[in-house]
């Protein structure tokens, strides 16, 4: 999905570095309500991957806000920088509108604080707990 959008982005005559960040800064604050470096913050992220620390919802939404903002681009053919800046915004907002319907439907947020590491713990502790449960239970059947 990224480089479908970057492509995009190149054929559109978008600047590699900046304008990249301001963009992908656009479809960020329309579906997450936050900057990217925002984002990494509340994660407790300094050099990590934004993307590898999300939950499985954070990560589809923003696919979602990036593959959105791909195809309105390809249909709008925005020809200036303020023009991609308007595609980003309303690509984002698809994405947006999705996660506010989610949370409505679950009553919870879906951008969460929890990093890669604390993700890999609670499988890991998922894990643990089945292995327990497993052996404890081929015990009382002896």
């Amino acid at each position: 999905m990224r480089k479908e959008l970057t492509d995009e982005w190149d054929a559109r005559g978008v600047q590699k570095g900046i304008e990249y960040a301001i963009l992908t800064d656009e479809i960020s604050r329309a579906w997450s309500g936050m900057s990217t470096r925002q984002y990494k913050d509340l994660k407790g992220l300094t050099k990590e991957n934004l993307r590898d620390n999300m939950t499985t919802l954070e990560l589809v939404l923003n696919m979602l806000a990036e593959a959105t903002t791909t195809e309105i681009s390809k249909q709008r053919a925005p020809e200036t920088f303020s023009e991609n800046g308007e595609v980003a915004r309303a690509g984002g907002k698809v994405a947006g509108d999705a996660r506010k319907a989610v949370e409505a439907q679950t009553g919870v947020p879906v951008i969460t604080a929890k990093n890669a590491a604390q993700l890999n713990r609670v499988v890991s502790d998922m894990i643990e707990d089945v292995a327990l449960n497993a052996t404890h239970n081929k015990q009382e059947g002896q």
